[in-house]
């Protein structure tokens, strides 16, 4: 593993186990689920393409107040794509975990806050040829729907960008592999609804 994807990954375990600021005045914690659509892939040597599917994906944000009408926040988040590769008869998969720094503005109504937020961080790729660690952008627009001065629903359409490197290759045996990354960036989009509480 290069030095970048050892620096990385240190960069996830940061982003899942640090805390928010101690003078943040309240913590929003958001579980969230929804669907999330993905770049497709490659047989290698080929310009055949292989489907990725569509995937359920879940997570959680971890938010606190910075100013009046901007939020910080920990995003982590898991989808898992099943992919048909040339054997038709087996379904691999690849298991991406998002986890991002994001900066979010607040655009307050009397009775919900559309949000816009942008951040940074990495995306861990798994599958059967090993697992890859890239630099990632995020951005989104969403809406919290208030239901109490603690609580709101949330709703959030999310773009993903993550630097993959030309060629890298899944699933491979004997060094042969049925599938690879063809597009820099890989991209994802999704659409998610969650459940926001305030403490």
């Amino acid at each position: 593993m290069s030095q970048l994807s050892n620096i990385l990954s240190k960069l996830v375990g940061v982003l899942i186990f640090i805390t928010p600021p101690a003078f943040a005045t309240q913590v929003e914690i958001t579980p969230f689920i929804g669907k999330m659509t993905s770049s497709d892939l490659t047989v290698p040597d080929s310009s055949t393409s292989i489907s990725v599917d569509s995937a359920t994906h879940f997570g959680f944000g971890v938010a606190w107040q910075e100013s009046p009408n901007g939020q910080g926040q920990i995003l982590i988040n898991y989808a898992s794509h099943d992919i048909e590769t040339s054997d038709e008869s087996l379904t691999r998969s690849v298991d991406i975990i998002y986890a991002h720094f994001n900066g979010i503005a607040q655009f307050k109504q009397r009775n919900y806050i559309t949000t816009v937020s942008v951040g940074l961080g990495a995306a861990r790729f798994s599958s059967d040829g090993g697992s890859e660690i890239s630099p990632s952008f995020t951005a989104a627009i969403g809406t919290q729907y208030k239901i109490s001065n603690e609580s709101s629903i949330v709703t959030e359409l999310r773009g993903y960008a993550s630097l993959m490197k030309d060629g890298d290759t899944l699933f491979c045996q004997n060094e042969v592999c049925a599938a690879e990354y063809d597009d820099s960036p890989w991209i994802s989009t999704s659409i998610a609804i969650g459940y926001s509480y305030k403490f």
